[in-house]
């Protein structure tokens, strides 16, 4: 422990689930000494700064940001900021990123954090050690360099760490026979920058997920004849022009022809894959034992905890899922456990809670590519911390308002991102379309609300 038995947390990353870590280490300065955030760029906001290059910058590191030029948020952001600091009040519901990068700079600002970021470090080490009168008999070393000059190298001892390295920038590409063969251009989302390349062009884009939807939306406004393929049910609602569905690739063939599921065959200029990505832990000591396997990161006691190891905290891996307030949930259940206030099981019953939870999902017939994909559940999730940790729980039209915009995107993808929504309280919400006209909000969600409260 520092002085005066403060504990020493380091934090990994400065996007936005490791600024909220560190506002929340900050807010207790009885029980924590001010938090250490390694940032490998310059930059704070991680996957929200725009980068307009890509591949790899000059001196070498790989080009992190997966953000293109015209992104605007798919989720309101009376639902998508930090519960304790709302964005301006002025803006549109649904903000260009730029806005998102802003507001993150803002909310350093207020809390005070960036005396705390060690910009253009690279963490190359996470080590545990066992240390008499440690937190719970343990201790961290963290190896870092300065990213200009690697022979800058330093080592310091933790008593915690919290990991929010983020998990947008080693692309995914599956596995599809004869890839090598495609004779066209070949790329993935995290290098997608702006639609005018592709003007006029003929692609396939694999994967239907909001990224996925979202470029084949600006490819259409390019003219672009765009195939979007995907093992998903097909989309009912209005498709841009110029854009069709059709089932997975299968196999690309000797000629670069790609066949797809169904037999049909076609040979576009351009394939874009809009797969997702790997998660990624380089810098983490093989014998802590968190294992990447098939998109699931374990052993994790709620999505957070390796249990042999439990002052390391793997933060924000969970996928679809509101970010920010998710982060707000998990950054105050971790102090909750580093100050005492939740006492983690033993070790055997952590993994107990694992192995159960993983075989329950799997019984509802949950793949384990998509364990981490909490979706609605990630409510209860959260509620849960909040329960253990012993603090607020998001407020009530929180869920409410966020799963009703999936409701409204899944019914018209064309237009969902010009609708205003305006929070009346703990409870109520309201959202206008373009002209003003107040819209009803969607039955299902009504029902899901009454069968909550009930």
């Amino acid at each position: 422990m520092s002085g005066l038995g403060k504990l020493r947390v380091a934090v990994i990353g400065a996007g936005a689930a490791g600024l909220c870590a560190a506002r929340h280490l900050l807010s207790r300065p009885d029980t924590f000494a001010p938090p250490v955030v390694y940032e490998l760029t310059k930059n704070i906001g991680g996957t929200w700064v725009y980068e307009e290059r890509v591949g790899f910058y000059d001196n070498g590191l790989p080009i992190h940001s997966s953000m293109y030029r015209d992104l605007r948020t798919n989720i309101p952001k009376e639902v998508m900021s930090f519960p304790d600091f709302p964005f301006a009040k002025h803006l549109p519901s649904f903000v260009h990123h730029t806005e998102v990068r802003k507001y993150l700079e803002q909310y350093c600002d207020h809390f005070r954090l960036w005396d705390h970021i060690q910009f253009g470090t690279s963490v190359a080490s996470v080590t545990p050690e066992d240390v008499k009168g440690g937190w719970n008999g343990l201790a961290w070393n963290v190896n870092s360099n300065n990213s200009v000059d690697h022979s800058k190298s330093t080592t310091e001892r933790f008593d915690a760490v919290m990991v929010c390295n983020g998990h947008f920038y080693d692309p995914y590409i599956p596995p599809i026979p004869g890839l090598e063969k495609f004779k066209g251009t070949l790329m993935h989302s995290h290098d997608y920058r702006t639609a005018e390349p592709f003007a006029g062009k003929s692609v396939v884009l694999l994967g239907a997920g909001l990224s996925g939807l979202d470029i084949a939306m600006e490819l259409s406004n390019v003219e672009a004849q765009v195939i979007l393929s995907h093992g998903q049910q097909p989309l009912t609602c209005p498709l841009p022009p110029g854009v069709q569905q059709a089932p997975p690739v299968t196999s690309v063939l000797d000629d670069g022809t790609l066949e797809f599921k169904n037999g049909e065959r076609t040979k576009p200029e351009v394939f874009l894959f809009c797969t997702g990505y790997n998660f990624t832990f380089p810098f983490l000591d093989k014998k802590v034992g968190v294992k990447v396997q098939e998109h699931l990161v374990w052993p994790l006691y709620k999505f957070l905890i390796p249990p042999a190891y439990p002052s390391l905290f793997i933060v924000g891996i969970c996928r679809a899922i509101c970010p920010f307030p998710h982060f707000h949930i998990q950054s105050q259940f971790m102090l909750s456990v580093l100050d005492g206030s939740f006492r983690l099981p033993s070790r055997e019953e952590m993994e107990k809670d694992i192995e159960l939870d993983i075989a329950a999902r799997r019984a509802r017939g949950i793949s384990t590519r998509h364990i981490l994909k909490l979706d609605s559940e990630q409510w209860a999730y959260n509620d849960e911390l909040a329960r253990l940790g012993g603090f607020k729980p998001l407020p009530c039209y929180w869920s409410n308002l966020y799963e009703s915009n999936k409701v409204f995107r899944a019914r018209d993808m064309l237009n969902y991102k010009t609708y205003n929504y305006s929070v009346l309280d703990n409870m109520e919400w309201k959202v206008h379309d373009l002209h003003g006209q107040q819209l009803q909000k969607p039955l299902a969600v009504k029902k899901q609300i009454q069968m909550n409260t009930s």
